[in-house]
């Protein structure tokens, strides 16, 4: 895949997210800055995904640790380079830990 293309699939990705935060009864915030979003829970734990151009990887930050996805042009989705496990699938059970209410963002 090249650069191009990765990024480009993070920028779908990202925009996916912001529709699913726009459409998410959940009291939390979010803000999209230069490629970062943060996604601000109502005790003020922060969630933050970007995107590392260097390795193209989609990155996310969050109080239970930091997780790294690689894209996979197969399935059209980012995948943990650790585990295999699905971006949306992680990041739902990441924002339900840190809100302590049911959140899932589906793809």
């Amino acid at each position: 895949m090249t650069k191009e293309a990765n990024r480009q699939a993070f920028n779908n990705t990202l925009e996916r997210l912001e529709e699913l935060l726009d459409e998410c009864d959940a009291d939390i915030d979010y803000d999209t800055i230069s490629d970062i979003l943060t996604i601000e829970f109502g005790d003020r734990s922060k969630i933050i995904i970007n995107y590392q151009s260097a390795n193209g990887q989609l990155w996310l930050a969050a109080r239970s640790g930091g997780f790294h996805y690689d894209y996979d042009s197969d399935t059209n989705s980012w995948k943990n380079d650790r585990n295999g496990d699905d971006f949306f699938a992680e990041l739902s059970r990441i924002a339900t830990e840190q809100a302590r209410e049911e959140i899932k963002f589906l793809p």
